[in-house]
């Protein structure tokens, strides 16, 4: 070749391989600028999805604030209702983890009727299930028509305990009555006039159930009026023995009362400090009356045993005349005088003088009867 020849093939062999180059170069920063979209693009995708998140969680804290705020106020609303107001619950069905209790079982062997029945217990329970206390006292209450003592009654026993005797005690309203009417006064005027004592548990409000009643009209009388009697006697028995019964786990010592009575001043306290500072641990039962079966004092555990007593006998006799007989079957020798019994056992059917309850109904829980009869204080 002449020297322009190999000139020429030098310039296409430079310029070719310029070419080259640079066509390398391009396709080099054509892929550079390919990846710096592409990565552009995934920064884009993670910020939305990083915007969606974000978004998704503020919504799901909106909601869960929204839940919680709903929780709060339910919760501040059945604080504000356990405070303000009487829990009232119906007892009708056992739940999953429920069994029924014992004591109430007991019940079926005395009462078959019951037998086919499933649990036994109150219809319904107006208070907070006090338990643990030293004393619980029972009213079995029914509707005497027009004429009531029952808050007379409640406001005496309540209004005459100490801040401190009330907190250790429970007070127990039995209606024993199938007229839902004077149930329902009875609630309304507990929940209007013991609303304090209701709140803190001390008073409580329970409905025998009805089906807990045998057939007791069929007992043979010679005339209609003393069969509705004996009937009402009958069934007073009973009303003892269940209110009884519920008592029994809530307290130490279980007293009875009426719903016609009037109790002493300071008489709790005298109460008290008589059952603390007893020194025979064997006693039957104390009298804080001597009148029927109003202000009888028991030990509870001893309860299911006067229960018992009371039911096998029920339709035989009135409740106070079936505590003399159970004593006197106790603590009595042979053909020994009741009233040697009683003198020789002094010291274990204890009489407290004077008396600690004045009766004052003059209309009877049994329908067309008057009683004038007052216990004086003595």
């Amino acid at each position: 070749l002449q020297g322009d020849d190999l000139g020429h093939l030098w310039l296409f062999v430079v310029s070719d391989f310029f070419i080259f180059n640079t066509f390398s170069n391009s396709r080099s920063n054509i892929t550079q600028c390919n990846q710096l979209i592409n990565c552009k693009s995934h920064v884009l995708e993670f910020k939305e999805n990083m915007q969606r998140l974000k978004n998704k969680t503020e919504n799901n804290s909106q909601e869960m604030m929204k839940v919680l705020n709903k929780v709060k106020h339910e919760m501040t609303q059945n604080e504000n209702l356990s405070r303000n107001f009487v829990v009232e619950k119906k007892v009708g069905t056992l739940g999953k983890n429920e069994t029924a209790s014992d004591t109430f079982e007991d019940l079926k062997f005395f009462l078959p009727h019951l037998r086919k029945a499933g649990r036994i217990y109150p219809d319904v329970i107006i208070g907070k299930g006090k338990t643990g206390v030293s004393f619980a006292v029972g009213i079995s209450t029914v509707s005497r028509g027009e004429y009531s003592y029952l808050k007379q009654t409640l406001n005496s026993v309540v209004s005459r305990m100490t801040l401190m005797e009330e907190k250790d005690s429970v007070v127990i309203i039995s209606v024993a009555d199938s007229n839902e009417d004077y149930l329902n006064s009875v609630v309304n005027m507990i929940k209007k006039k013991f609303k304090r004592q209701v709140m803190s548990g001390s008073l409580e409000v329970i409905s025998i159930p009805t089906f807990f009643y045998p057939n007791v009209l069929n007992a043979q009388q010679t005339t209609e009026a003393s069969q509705h009697i004996t009937s009402r006697q009958v069934k007073q028995v009973l009303d003892f023995c269940f209110l009884m019964l519920y008592a029994k786990p809530k307290a130490r010592y279980y007293l009875q009362l009426e719903d016609d009575i009037i109790a002493k001043y300071m008489y709790f306290t005298k109460i008290t400090n008589f059952v603390h500072n007893i020194t025979i641990n064997n006693w039957f039962y104390i009298e804080f009356s001597i009148l029927g079966f109003i202000g009888k004092l028991f030990r509870s555990e001893d309860l299911p045993d006067f229960v018992r007593f009371f039911l096998m006998f029920y339709k035989v006799k009135p409740v106070d005349l079936l505590l003399d007989d159970i004593f006197q079957i106790k603590m009595c020798k042979p053909q020994e005088i009741f009233k040697e019994c009683l003198k020789r056992n002094k010291q274990v059917r204890i009489q407290y003088k004077p008396s600690l309850f004045q009766h004052v109904g003059i209309h009877s829980s049994f329908p067309g009867r008057e009683q004038y009869y007052k216990l004086v204080y003595y």
